[in-house]
């Protein structure tokens, strides 16, 4: 069972590391959506999710990568997808939903992370 159980890191990463190739792959698609900065900040959003999910993948520095993913995360619902939703778009509130999902999996993972060597 604990092996099962093990498996939830490798599933909660995998998919935060192919939403940040995706950022690689249509940044200028994206770059509109970018509250501010364009296509270069969605190339530093897609490295964010990259790096938070390859130090999930391998647990070193996990802790502080979890927390800073769920505060990215957050910063991206607040300010992309919220707007949106307010004004009744269906998508942007589906997307405000798997964010907060996702930073509540983010939290989680950050509270039973065993790499504490930055965050206590």
């Amino acid at each position: 069972m604990n092996g099962i159980i093990n498996l939830g890191k490798y599933i909660f990463a995998l998919p935060i590391a192919i939403f940040g190739l995706f950022h690689f792959m249509n940044a200028k698609g994206m770059a509109t959506m970018a509250p501010f900065g364009g296509e270069i900040m969605i190339y530093i959003t897609g490295a964010a999710l990259i790096a938070a999910a390859v130090s999930i993948f391998i647990g070193k520095m996990d802790k502080l990568a979890s927390l800073l993913l769920a505060l990215l995360l957050l910063i991206i619902l607040l300010s992309v997808w919220l707007p949106g939703a307010i004004d009744g778009d269906q998508t942007a509130t589906s997307m405000v939903l798997k964010d907060l999902g996702l930073t509540g999996a983010a939290l989680m993972y950050a509270g039973m992370a065993k790499d504490k060597s930055v965050v206590g």
